[in-house]
């Protein structure tokens, strides 16, 4: 067993949230996919499109706060 690290403000975390929301709407919602292959392969295509034309950079906007010693 593997024990992970999550830190409290999981930001981050809702970001892949959105990323698989987009890809469920996109691609999975209403698709029929048979064999399982066909499925692997539109995600893959659909993650090729995604990198390709609208993935760009996440600017980050937490302003962390001084430590007091």
């Amino acid at each position: 067993m593997t024990f992970h690290f999550m830190p409290k403000h999981r930001s981050w975390l809702n970001q892949i949230e959105i990323w698989f929301s987009i890809l469920a709407l996109r691609v999975i919602r209403r698709g029929h996919f048979m064999p399982q292959q066909d499925l692997k392969q539109k995600i893959r295509a659909f993650v090729a499109y995604f990198n390709d034309t609208m993935a760009k950079p996440f600017r980050w906007t937490y302003q962390a706060k001084s430590l007091a010693v």
